[in-house]
């Protein structure tokens, strides 16, 4: 596994309006080896950044990142060697018009004989029982099928660490469990904020962000059951409606 370190690390952003930037995470300092790895919370709460913190896409405000050592900031493209990212609408990554030119332009940097490529990028979608669409207009798939597409084609270079976020938000039930076993036979660390409570049993470690705040830390029965018990005390402060008259 690699290890993965964050050093006394914060966000903030400037919002228009404001006199003072907005913190989205707060000062902690985490190290996470294991390799299966669940975020959950709230909308809001920060998940999305946590994750960004960890191939780049957002660069902490304060403190240090690292991935098997090399730092977000100042290796970037180390970093993002080894780090896959699959984000929650899959068309924000899926550039190609069709899943078989997506997951071949993915290969491009590591695999230079193209027809090599071709067949690599064939087996990869073959394993994830998309190869009866791979030359279909991307457009013409399902949300569940655009999103295995894009889970194929950044497992397609087998990078160390496999980074999603809320993966499972467009897929049906079938390919929600097709997803959930997926994961559950990747050689990569798996590090998944999601909102599907099934799935983030699933995991070895649990983090429960609320505002910006990592508010538990360790396994995962115990951390869905606090997030559980989270969301009932924010209900239980929110005005009751009247009754009918």
């Amino acid at each position: 596994m690699n290890l993965i370190s964050f050093s006394r690390v914060s966000v903030r952003v400037v919002v228009d309006g404001r006199d003072a930037p907005k913190t989205l995470l707060h000062d902690f300092s985490l190290e996470l080896s294991e390799r299966r790895i669940g975020v959950i919370g709230a909308n809001g709460s920060g998940k999305s950044t946590l994750l960004r913190l960890l191939n780049g896409l957002v660069e902490p405000s304060a403190g240090t990142v690292t991935v098997g050592g090399a730092d977000t900031v100042t290796d970037v493209r180390r970093v993002r060697g080894n780090v896959g990212f699959v984000f929650t609408d899959p068309l924000s990554q899926l550039v190609m018009p069709t899943g078989r030119e997506d997951v071949e332009l993915s290969l491009r940097r590591s695999v230079k004989n193209s027809k090599e490529r071709a067949a690599r990028a064939e087996s990869v979608l073959d394993r994830f029982g998309l190869l009866h669409l791979a030359d279909q207009s991307i457009y013409e798939l399902s949300g569940g099928e655009r999103q295995l597409l894009a889970l194929a084609a950044v497992l397609a270079v087998n990078p160390g660490v496999l980074v999603l976020d809320e993966p499972s938000t467009l897929l049906d039930l079938r390919n929600r469990e097709l997803l959930r076993r997926t994961l559950a036979g990747l050689d990569q660390q798996v590090i998944m904020s999601t909102h599907d409570l099934d799935l983030a049993l699933d995991m070895d470690r649990v983090l429960v962000v609320e505002s910006g705040r990592i508010v538990f830390d360790g396994g995962a029965a115990e951390g869905v059951a606090l997030y559980r018990a989270l969301c009932a005390a924010s209900l239980g402060e929110l005005p009751h409606e009247s009754a009918p008259r």
